[in-house]
């Protein structure tokens, strides 16, 4: 107990606390969130310019894209990743400001400039924070710092959200938005007062080398593939599970009130401590185990929606089960991002977690979104006993465990690109781009084109992939 107190006590863990506010705060107040919604429907803008506002999110989709040069480009001043942090703040703030100064009624362009760059600065401070806690912690820290890097990020969606809502019905929304600007000064203070990672940085002088080595590292991992779909498959029996939540307890007679009450409140609390419990518990399981136990205690906590079905409209249960579930899936979130920071090479740091993280795309747009067809195909008990069964997929390739761990790619492997690692990248990449931007397509009048144009080309990735390992064993 004295050394867990110990780790959860460090300054390193406040650091991560402070990073995670920053990087939660704008998120709500851009890209179609609640906050900025309610701005533009107290001005009375038409719903389907609010609808659209959507697409603004599409930095958050993206952010691999620019993140080598976060990378390897280094500002003069502060470090690489103090340096670049600063900068995103600076801008955010510039950003949230001009939104405050701005009126959706009758100056619309800029309002929408404003909501643009907030976006894109929200974007690009992710990928430095996530690079940051990631160079900054040690081992035995990787649990608590993901766990309260979340609890940050939660807090702050919170007040950006709910709390600048209530703010807005006794002050005008510039002083709202002008508000969470000058609340951007945590992470900024935060960055000023902490100390550079100690990890080397090779200068990169080609395009080349700066753009393309920070996925070829990756890609060039014999285990390179099998990571990003266990990415994508761990979380799958707790999403398909809850999916349809707020539709299953309307079915069984609840009003909205009460799922909003229980969800929102309850379940946001759950989520906090079992984030935090799960990252106090891989300081002694490790990240390996932690990834076995939680996986299968947040597969077994959708299974208790079964139990829910089968009582029908019970408060107690209703209540039981939310907060168990939500407390479960805290515990899986916190030992996923642990396993994506740990993965992730230190020299690209922040390209790499930006494509992991971007992986969940793939697993809300593909996997997640037959979920209504399959309840309404197999009921509610036999859908919820699936979800379970969802989970042995990602448990079987966490059998490999130490294989992946055991392969990173140093640069000279990484720089020596043969034709099929290009085809495996490009393809696997270009997929991405088209899942991670499914909100667009629709509005283009091409609904289909994430589903299948997406799916084909993360298909003969995996193609090009299994034959060029086919091809080295051989060679063996």
């Amino acid at each position: 107990m004295k050394d867990l107190l110990k780790v959860f006590s460090h300054r390193r863990i406040a650091t991560v606390l402070f990073l995670g506010f920053s990087s939660g705060l704008p998120l709500v107040l851009t890209a179609g969130g609640s906050t900025i919604q309610a701005w533009m429907k107290d001005a009375k803008v038409d719903l389907a310019t609010i609808g659209r506002f959507s697409l603004i999110g599409l930095p958050y989709a993206l952010k691999f894209l620019w993140a080598p040069l976060i990378d390897t480009l280094v500002p003069p001043f502060l470090g690489r990743r103090r340096g670049w942090g600063i900068i995103t703040q600076i801008g955010l703030m510039f950003s949230l400001a001009l939104v405050a100064f701005s009126d959706p009624t009758t100056s619309l362009p800029q309002f929408i400039l404003g909501a643009v760059l907030i976006s894109f600065f929200s974007a690009s401070q992710d990928i430095v924070t996530d690079a940051l806690r990631t160079e900054l912690l040690e081992k035995d820290e990787i649990g608590p710092g993901a766990s309260v890097y979340l609890m940050g990020y939660r807090l702050a969606m919170l007040v950006s959200g709910a709390g600048a809502l209530a703010l807005s019905t006794t002050m005008p929304w510039k002083t709202v938005y002008l508000s969470m600007a000058a609340l951007m000064g945590v992470g900024m203070l935060t960055l000023v007062f902490i100390e550079e990672p100690n990890v080397p940085i090779k200068r990169h002088e080609s395009f080349r080398n700066r753009v393309i080595l920070p996925f070829a590292e990756f890609f060039k991992r014999d285990g390179a593939m099998e990571v990003m779909g266990f990415v994508m498959l761990y979380k799958l029996p707790t999403l398909m599970a809850t999916a349809l939540t707020t539709v299953f307890l309307m079915s069984l007679g609840f009003e909205k009130i009460e799922i909003a009450a229980v969800s929102k409140v309850a379940g946001l609390i759950a989520t906090i401590v079992g984030t935090l419990a799960g990252g106090a518990m891989m300081v002694k399981l490790g990240v390996k185990y932690s990834l076995w136990v939680f996986g299968v205690a947040q597969a077994l906590g959708g299974a208790l929606f079964i139990l829910l079905a089968v009582l029908g409209k019970n408060h107690a249960a209703m209540i039981g089960v939310i907060v168990a579930d939500n407390f479960l899936m805290g515990m899986g979130t916190a030992a996923i991002v642990g396993f994506m920071m740990s993965i992730c090479s230190k020299k690209f740091t922040g390209t790499q977690y930006a494509l992991l993280s971007s992986l969940t795309a793939f697993t809300r747009v593909i996997l997640i979104a037959p979920a209504g067809e399959i309840a309404k195909s197999l009921g509610w008990v036999q859908f919820f006993v699936f979800s379970v069964f969802l989970a042995i997929p990602g448990l079987l390739l966490l059998i490999r465990f130490d294989h992946w761990k055991a392969t990173e790619a140093s640069d000279a492997v990484a720089a020596k690109l043969e034709s099929v690692d290009i085809f495996v990248m490009t393809t696997f990449l270009g997929g991405l781009i088209v899942i991670s931007t499914d909100f667009v397509w629709p509005k283009l009048g091409l609904p289909d084109v994430a589903l299948r144009v997406g799916s084909a080309c993360l298909f003969l990735s995996v193609c090009g992939w299994a034959l060029k390992t086919l091809n080295k064993r051989r060679a063996v």
